[in-house]
């Protein structure tokens, strides 16, 4: 399907299908919003694309333009609300997890717990949206950290690691644990401690009088 992006009047965005009338897209952030609030107040199971729709003071066709479901619209809501996930280049490994860390630090607020509560609890029970939360959520994460420990072989920093799928499935179940579970901030002290005490253990260390080569100088 092809999608043309125009901007009228300099300003508004609209979509339009090729051979179709344009596609408003300026009330999307409210409906965004609105699908944001229903789930930290009722649960993902309870919530419905009639109730977004109707907080939002919208129709649901409107809905249904945009998204095709409510885990699409659910987790395009939470991927516009976050930064994209890029993977860090400092150099080094742990300059890396530190710039990944400054890119996600900050205090949670209950409205937050809330949404991944009730985002979370509905995971097992629904594959649409874990696989929709798999694709939007934990899949950049894990491809940032891939490239983070890719450019630590590369540089002859690390070994490589044979089992590098499951050292970068980690930090993300760390983070769901985090959010479920742990009410304080996530904190330079916590995150520091999960790089020296977890991840950097996995990993084996180049001996610093190796050359390039790996050869013992």
């Amino acid at each position: 399907m092809i999608i043309e992006h125009l901007l009228l009047d300099g300003q508004t965005l609209v979509e339009r299908h090729a051979g179709g009338r344009p596609l408003d897209t300026s009330r999307d952030e409210a409906l965004r919003s609105a699908a944001l609030e229903l789930l930290a107040q009722v649960g993902y199971e309870r919530l419905t694309m009639d109730a977004v729709a109707s907080w939002a003071g919208a129709g649901k066709a409107t809905l249904y333009r945009r998204w095709s479901n409510k885990a699409e619209l659910v987790l395009d809501a939470l991927t516009c609300e976050k930064q994209m996930v890029n993977a860090p280049d400092t150099g080094t490994l742990r300059g890396d997890f530190a710039a990944l860390f400054n890119h996600n630090k900050g205090t949670k607020s209950e409205f937050e717990v809330n949404i991944m509560v009730g985002l979370v609890s509905a995971l097992p029970h629904d594959k649409e949206l874990r696989d929709a939360f798999q694709d939007r959520l934990i899949a950049p994460l894990e491809s940032a950290l891939a490239s983070v420990f890719e450019r630590a072989i590369a540089r002859n920093e690390i070994e490589p690691v044979a089992n590098l799928s499951l050292v970068v499935s980690i930090l993300p179940a760390l983070v769901l644990h985090e959010h479920l579970l742990v009410t304080s901030t996530f904190d330079e002290s916590l995150f520091t401690s999960i790089v020296e005490d977890v991840f950097l253990p996995l990993v084996r260390f180049v001996p610093k009088d190796k050359d390039a080569d790996g050869i013992s100088a």
